[in-house]
């Protein structure tokens, strides 16, 4: 009994050393070794300053390809052990976005589970916290709202499409009935862009939770009217959809279908399905770049069903291959539309606009702005540091929601 009761003792002791959490390994990008000690990359410092590591014995060239000012090639140093590390000048408070490149080849960090996919690039991401990005950027002990997945029939199609819609906090548990923000991706994006690159939902709970803006629906669709969804679900892209492209104005056969995707079939389904505030002033249609296009296309063309409307770095107005320059757009998108200025504010409740200082876009935009202003047609602009890319977009998306629905 005594031998029975050592054996059992022992199998227990076995099992629990069994059972017992394995030591943190990281295997190294180029073939390093497994490391036992946990590698933390990114470390983010107080004062801004952030820590990038990777184990990567065998390579000779690794550096950091960030988005902030100074970010592209950033040179990392290797130590003896083969782990490369660099630490960053203090970085304003925002999300931003980093890969590696290891030999020339570009690869994410293994160590960084925050990892974001913007059409068919993927990347990291590492937010810096201050009072402003932290009450924008960061999920917050708020009451949330909800992202729903659906599926859209689509005349043109003749199938359907997916989008995503966010519905604001208390919207299951009401019979309130909400305005609605339709918002569109750039080009080589799908729906997938605002929720996961523009965290879109999380900018609305925190604004809607500081009362800087009204409970709305806003509706991500796939911007393409020629694709089903993201290439996850819908299969690779063997050519470009049609429409694809931030330049110019879209032609009469796309801009018709445009126009069937986004107000024949997108807008009676969300109305139909969702509980919505009826009438023009209660709808919103933007996008960014491509998507700006797309909007303004429909937007103008249908001034009935839309009296909000959101351009974000759009390329259209620079006159590309010989296309109309700045304000020329809107004549050839409606002949004759800014010649009366006042019937314009009267149909407009908020035209709006936003580019990143850096963009090649800013200059045809502001010749833009200043003939609007010339003509006594009220709009709103806004800049952003930056180029064309996401962390201005967030940061547009947050300032025209705090104006919509007024």
């Amino acid at each position: 009994m005594k031998n029975l009761s050592m054996i059992v003792a022992l199998l227990l002791l076995s099992s629990t050393a069994f059972a017992q959490e394995s030591p943190t390994t990281t295997v190294g990008t180029g073939g390093g070794e497994a490391r036992t000690e946990k590698i933390v990359s990114p470390q983010v410092q107080r004062d801004g300053r952030v820590t990038f590591r990777l184990l990567a014995p065998h390579a000779t060239d690794v550096n950091v390809q960030g988005n902030w000012e100074g970010g592209r090639g950033v040179v990392m140093n290797k130590d003896d052990s083969g782990l490369w590390t660099v630490t960053t000048a203090s970085l304003d408070p925002d999300l931003w976005a980093y890969t590696f490149l290891v030999n020339g080849v570009r690869t994410l960090d293994p160590n960084n589970y925050n990892v974001q996919r913007d059409g068919v690039g993927f990347m990291n991401t590492v937010l810096v916290l201050g009072n402003e990005s932290a009450a924008l950027l960061q999920p917050q002990q708020v009451p949330h709202g909800t992202v729903h997945s659906v599926w859209v029939p689509s005349t043109v199609m003749k199938t359907s499409k997916r989008a995503f819609v966010y519905t604001p906090p208390g919207y299951e548990n009401s019979d309130i009935e909400y305005p609605v923000l339709y918002l569109l991706h750039g080009s080589g994006g799908d729906e997938d862009a605002w929720p996961t690159m523009g965290i879109a939902n999380v900018i609305m709970d925190n604004l809607i939770a500081q009362g800087k803006a009204r409970p709305m629906i806003v509706v991500m669709p796939n911007a393409y009217w020629g694709e089903l969804a993201s290439l996850d679900l819908a299969g690779p892209r063997t050519a470009p959809p049609p429409g694809v492209g931030s330049g110019g104005s879209p032609g009469a056969p796309i801009r018709e279908n445009n126009i069937q995707d986004i107000v024949g079939d997108l807008v009676p389904y969300i109305e139909k399905n969702f509980r919505t505030l009826p009438g023009r002033e209660n709808r919103a249609l933007a996008g960014l770049s491509m998507g700006a296009s797309i909007t303004a296309s429909v937007a103008f063309n249908r001034l009935d069903v839309f009296a909000n409307i959101g351009l974000l770095s759009s390329g259209q107005f620079r006159g590309r291959d010989g296309g109309p320059y700045g304000s020329e757009v809107f004549d050839s998108i409606i002949p004759g539309f800014l010649d009366d200025p006042k019937a314009v504010n009267e149909k407009l409740d908020l035209l709006f606009f936003t580019c990143g200082t850096e963009d090649p876009r800013i200059d045809a935009l502001r010749d833009t702005w200043a003939d609007l202003k010339v003509r006594d047609i009220d709009f709103v602009a806004k800049t952003y540091p930056g180029v064309h890319e996401w962390k201005v977009w967030r940061h547009s998306l947050a300032d025209m929601a705090q104006l919509l629905f007024k």
